[in-house]
């Protein structure tokens, strides 16, 4: 299952009770769905919870029933709708006319109270909803074949405090959310506060994969610093050692190459943490730095 199909099943599992939020739940399917005009009402979809509540939707507000169910011997789920006198029936809860395309505009005296806004939204999303999982990236999308709806669809999500980005795609009108923060509280809003928290659990757990893979990779980096300028160190120090040198240098640099000599694998901190008495690793570095010099001048 998708993170997009278990989302719209736990919305599926949300009560239907109070009439006017249903009215207006099967209005944004309807403006949502595959096909709705005077001639035809047809909603195909994957999710057999969604086309079983699109069905108890239909009766309960409308008290029709589908002409055709889709997919019962396999295939492609789906209801059909092409009864005429059905149609005018359901054309008329939303003051429409079915002479007229009725799905040109959003009827906002459907949606007058908060709640019905809200459940207004689930349908469509429900209907022409889709998700990318979150744990590859933060998409969703609201899509509809009528560019009215999508506009002023896209107008009620401004005024409920969302912002929606617009495009066309294929024919069809797209509203889309890419911020996870946006996503996570439309998701509660619509009542898939689960669905919601998955999205936050796995942007919680991408962060921290990230921040590991940055600290890993400062680790890695900082070896290798740490390699080169042993390396480094070791050359100059071996040059000393042959040309003589070394020997008559001061103790504390004698001190400090012999530090290096037996520990080439640590860095200044710790090699610093190992002389007696304990030197700072500023200290260190310029002891260091010196035997480089020096080692420096005996090749020119």
């Amino acid at each position: 299952m998708s993170f997009a199909s278990d989302t719209k099943t736990e919305l599926c599992r949300g009560p239907m009770s109070r009439t006017c939020c249903m009215r207006a739940e099967l209005y944004g399917i309807l403006l949502f769905c595959n096909t709705f005009s005077g001639r035809e009402l047809r909603i195909l979809t994957e999710h057999r919870g969604f086309l079983q509540r699109a069905e108890k939707l239909l009766k309960r507000v409308a008290d029709v029933e589908p002409d055709q169910l889709l997919g019962e011997n396999g295939g492609k789920l789906g209801l059909v709708l092409r009864d005429e006198s059905k149609l005018r029936q359901l054309c008329a809860v939303y003051g429409c006319e079915p002479d007229r395309s009725p799905a040109l505009h959003v009827n906002l005296g459907v949606l007058e109270e908060d709640c019905c806004r809200t459940a207004f939204l689930r349908g469509a999303f429900l209907a022409g909803g889709s998700m990318v999982s979150p744990k590859k990236s933060y998409h969703l999308e609201l899509i509809t074949s009528h560019a009215s709806v999508s506009r002023e669809t896209g107008t009620l999500l401004l005024e409920m405090d969302f912002h929606p980005g617009s495009l066309s795609r294929n024919g069809n009108y797209v509203l889309y959310f890419k911020h996870s923060e946006a996503i996570e509280d439309l998701l509660t809003t619509l009542g898939a506060p689960l669905a919601a928290m998955e999205l936050m659990n796995a942007k919680v757990e991408k962060d921290l994969v990230n921040r590991v893979n940055r600290r890993t990779n400062c680790d890695e980096a900082n070896v290798e610093k740490t390699v080169i300028a042993s390396q480094a160190q070791l050359h100059a120090i071996h040059r000393l050692r042959e040309s003589g040198r070394l020997e008559g240098l001061s103790p504390r640099l004698q001190e400090a190459a012999a530090l290096r000599e037996q520990n080439p694998e640590l860095n200044l901190m710790q090699l610093a943490a190992l002389s007696d008495p304990p030197l700072t690793k500023s200290c260190l570095n310029h002891r260091l730095r010196k035997l480089m010099e020096l080692a420096e001048n005996e090749e020119k």
